[in-house]
């Protein structure tokens, strides 16, 4: 539970580390060709907006709200997303290629894992009942049950002076 809620609070600073580290990678491993140049101003942005939406559909979701910590699914498919964005920033051109193919296939499976689970807990939050002739309707919520033995209860009603 506790890696799962250290992941929880990574996935909004990796929205701008992540993009980040593509760039110093850049530099340091001498990226330098303009074709490299030219795909860091594509990825860096690409980067940050997927990362910012995929952390946005993970934390709707009420499971994760509750236990702020994120599933182990998304724990396993995005940290490894993440670790194929850390290597691709090396800009080795051996693995480039197929980790380029990698963390842009990682990323729409993500997606769709994040939408699909989003979708399940949303989906059996409301109950929709039928009568006999077909209308829907949703039954009424019960109402909260007040404690009992709350203690004494002292009313005191204001008077008005003229």
């Amino acid at each position: 539970m506790v890696l799962r809620r250290l992941f929880f609070r990574w996935l909004f600073p990796a929205a701008f580390v992540l993009p980040l580290w593509l760039f110093v990678g850049w530099i340091v491993f001498s990226g330098g060709s303009g074709w490299a140049l030219l795909w860091l101003l594509v990825a860096i942005p690409a980067v940050f907006v997927s990362q910012l939406v995929l952390a946005l559909f993970i934390r709707a979701r009420a499971s994760v709200r509750e236990t702020r910590a994120v599933s182990w699914r998304d724990l396993a498919g995005v940290g490894a997303w993440q670790l194929a964005i850390v290597a691709l920033g090396s800009f080795d051109s051996r693995v480039f290629f197929p980790l380029l193919v990698l963390s842009v296939v990682g990323a729409l499976l993500l997606f769709w894992s994040s939408l699909s689970q989003l979708w399940n807990e949303a989906r059996g939050a409301v109950t929709v009942l039928h009568t006999s002739d077909g209308t829907a309707y949703i039954p009424p919520t019960r109402p909260r049950e007040q404690p009992t033995g709350a203690g004494e209860v002292i009313v005191v009603s204001e008077s008005r002076r003229d």
